[in-house]
C-alpha cells in the first residue's frame, strides 16, 4: 500500500498574510479560501492548509525539495526581501547556504516563527 501526504495544517496568527508569504517567495499560484483555511498548494499534490490560530503559533519545521533554478529564483526573492537566511537548521550559520549531500540548502523563517527550508537533493542523496 502506498501512503501519500495530502495536506497539513499550517497555523499562523495571520492566516492571510501567512499564506501569501508562502506563496509570494515560493512562486507559486495564489492559496484560495476553502473553509477556515488558505490552501497553498505545492507540485506534488501536497497543500499546506493554513488555519487561523486562536492562541500562541507553536513553530513547525516545512521543507521543500526544489530544483536547482527553483532554488535559485526562491533564494533570489528572500535576498529581494532582505529576509535572513542561514546555512543550518539552528540558525547559526546567517547569511550562508549549505551544499550538503551535494546539493544545495538554506533555512528560513516565516512570519510565525516557523522554519522553512529549501533543498535540492533529498537527505542521504536519494534520487527524488
Amino acid at each position: 500500500m502506498a501512503v501519500h501526504l495530502n495536506h497539513t495544517i499550517v497555523p499562523a496568527r495571520d492566516r492571510d498574510e501567512s499564506a501569501a508569504f508562502l506563496v509570494d517567495v515560493l512562486g507559486l499560484d495564489p492559496a484560495p479560501v476553502y473553509g477556515p483555511f488558505r490552501v497553498v498548494s505545492l507540485g506534488n499534490d501536497v497543500s499546506l492548509d493554513v488555519m487561523q490560530a486562536d492562541g500562541p503559533v507553536p513553530t513547525q519545521h516545512y521543507a521543500f525539495l526544489v530544483s536547482e533554478e527553483e532554488f535559485d529564483q526562491i533564494w533570489g526573492r528572500i535576498k529581494e526581501r532582505g529576509l535572513t537566511y542561514w546555512a543550518d537548521p539552528g540558525h547559526r550559520q546567517a547569511g550562508r547556504i549549505n551544499t550538503n549531500d551535494g546539493g544545495r540548502g538554506l533555512y528560513w523563517s516565516d512570519p510565525n516563527g516557523h522554519n522553512l527550508e529549501i533543498i535540492t537533493v533529498p537527505y542521504g542523496g536519494w534520487p527524488s
